[in-house]
């Protein structure tokens, strides 16, 4: 997830909760990282990672997929546990805690998504929205 990471590191979205980073890429969607305020099913911080687009004037995302930031030995990892595409109406969630706080957990579904987030980290890569992020930087960079 290097794309992915180097975007939140770069643009200090980590540093503060309810903080995020736009990137316009065209021809490509415009893509939103977000620092959620809420915490991911297992307590750790969570980020929403999402391309948006426009069906009758109405914001879709296309997709996002929500995830936990875990730092495991110094080394940070991201832990999807929902996945939703506005266009197609489809979304699935597969770590959830129920109304009594015991953790659901639907491997199968785990695996696809972490699948899918390596594959969609590699697309960003290769559709160069980390260079895009960076030349939208002011000059010596900063948080935002």
């Amino acid at each position: 997830m290097q794309t992915i990471w180097t975007i939140l590191e770069e643009a200090g979205v980590l540093n503060s909760v309810g903080t995020s980073v736009r990137v316009e890429n065209p021809p490509f969607q415009r893509l939103l990282i977000e620092n959620l305020a809420e915490s991911g099913p297992d307590g750790h911080r969570a980020i929403s990672i999402a391309h948006y687009g426009e069906s009758n004037g109405d914001l879709m995302r296309d997709p996002e997929v929500c995830a936990e930031i875990v730092v495991d030995q110094d080394a940070p990892a991201l832990c999807p546990y929902s996945f939703r595409t506005d266009f197609a109406g489809f979304a699935q969630v597969s770590r959830w805690r129920d109304t009594e706080g015991i953790l659901h957990c639907l491997p199968r579904e785990t695996r696809a998504m972490e699948e899918f987030l390596v594959m969609w980290d590699r697309n960003l890569r290769d559709q160069g929205y980390l260079e895009a992020f960076r030349r939208s930087r002011p000059a010596g960079g900063g948080g935002q």
